[in-house]
């Protein structure tokens, strides 16, 4: 068994229709312009704030990801934030440093502070990028870049990968040489602790593991190492790529030609928990959509057949982009990208209108929307709007635009 059929539920007979969907990013929009407040921020859903410093502050589930996500709608034509977001992202970063927003009673790979999604680093990230790339906020930006060269989780969410993705991003806005030889220096130091086996090993919450997903594994460190361009040798790059496609070939699990991945290599599917993951994080929609365009092909379109067999997700993981409806979705855009066939920008628009039918429903029930990048409503806006423009990048890792 590949997945749990019960954790999934059929998608939603509603149409495509683009009016429609414009609409729901807009009502996506306006509920966080509502809900907005200087001091409190954004209210936190229960399971982002899990035993952390409210009001959330970062990138991952916290203000700046919803002020970065604002911005890029605004910035693409899709909705026009009423807040003055530059002067929110400010006061986001003013109460963090009143107050960090860091999960207590668990141990947390140092420096904690430069993490790019919980840390300090997202939050100047958005600001340098969106308003600012010489101000002090970019100075501060670099420091942490540095400093988190040697971070032990060697994954997207705390270590080098995540501050990677910020440093080149401001060498393409600035061109500042500073920029490229921070991303080289993580960059080698990122390399030197990959293994043999094509792995890293992840020093995370007090356990050690070779994950192989995008937010705290292989594939992320990969992508990240590979959107390097002209900043990593092109022998390099090909060998990465190579050796990559080849450690996704042995750690696939198939039946009946779909496939899907374990948590870490040497895993079973099976957690220890019960669950088969089958979402963005984990398990076949992360790989898919983050190794499209080395992966065999036959193997990347196992992996989104599966995606598309077992539907969306249902309430338990929910709408968004990291282990709910529109992150699977990514997979199937990012198919489309790889073949060109219609077919899988028509399922992945599916998907799209089931996550924002997911995300207006979950609003009803609670009377409020989920403010969060990469499991709340914002997530969900920027997949649909993705669907619209028929283009697969996912936020952040695939760009900051």
């Amino acid at each position: 068994m590949l997945y749990r059929p019960e954790a999934f539920e059929p998608l939603s007979p509603s149409p495509w229709r683009e009016g429609r969907v414009r609409d729901a990013i807009a009502e996506i929009v306006s509920d966080a312009d509502d809900t907005f407040d200087e001091d409190a921020l954004w209210p936190a859903d229960e399971w982002d704030g899990w035993s952390t410093p409210l009001p959330l502050k970062n990138l991952y589930v916290g203000a700046a990801g919803v002020i970065w996500a604002l911005w890029a709608l605004r910035e693409r034509g899709f909705a026009s934030s009423r807040l003055e977001l530059e002067g929110a992202a400010r006061r986001t970063l003013g109460l963090r440093r009143e107050r960090p927003d860091l999960m207590q009673g668990v141990e947390l790979p140092r420096p904690a502070d430069a993490s790019l999604l919980e840390g300090e680093s997202g939050i100047l990230a958005v600001l340098s990028l969106c308003w600012s790339h010489t101000s002090s906020f970019a100075d501060e930006l670099h420091a942490l870049v540095r400093a988190n060269r040697d971070n032990p989780a060697d994954g997207l969410m705390w270590g080098a990968p995540g501050t990677m993705l910020a440093a080149r991003a401001l060498f393409d806005a600035t061109g500042q040489e500073r920029w490229a030889d921070a991303w080289r220096e993580s960059a080698d130091a990122l390399l030197g602790r990959r293994d043999a086996d094509a792995l890293w090993v992840q020093h995370l919450y007090g356990e050690r593991s070779r994950q192989l997903g995008p937010i705290h594994g292989a594939v992320g460190n990969v992508r990240v190492l590979l959107d390097g361009g002209s900043l990593l040798a092109d022998e390099l790059r090909k060998n990465l790529a190579r050796e990559t496609a080849a450690l996704f070939e042995r750690t696939a699990v198939l039946e009946a030609g779909l496939a899907n991945w374990p948590t870490a290599a040497g895993e079973p599917l099976l957690g220890s928990d019960g669950q088969i993951r089958l979402q963005w994080d984990v398990g076949a929609p992360g790989i898919v959509a983050t190794a499209a365009d080395y992966l065999d092909e036959e193997l990347l379109l196992a992996g989104a057949e599966l995606v598309w067999t077992a539907g969306a997700h249902g309430a338990d993981k929910g709408s968004g982009i990291c282990h709910g409806t529109a992150g699977n979705g990514y997979a199937l855009l990012k198919a489309f990208e790889r073949t060109g066939d219609e077919r899988w920008l028509e399922r992945a628009r599916r998907f799209a209108t089931h996550a924002l039918e997911q995300a207006r429903q979950a609003r009803r029930e609670r009377g409020r929307g989920r403010y969060s990048l990469w499991t709340g409503d914002a997530g969900v806006a920027l997949y649909a709007a993705d669907c619209l423009e028929a283009r697969a990048r996912y936020p952040i890792l695939g760009g900051w635009r």
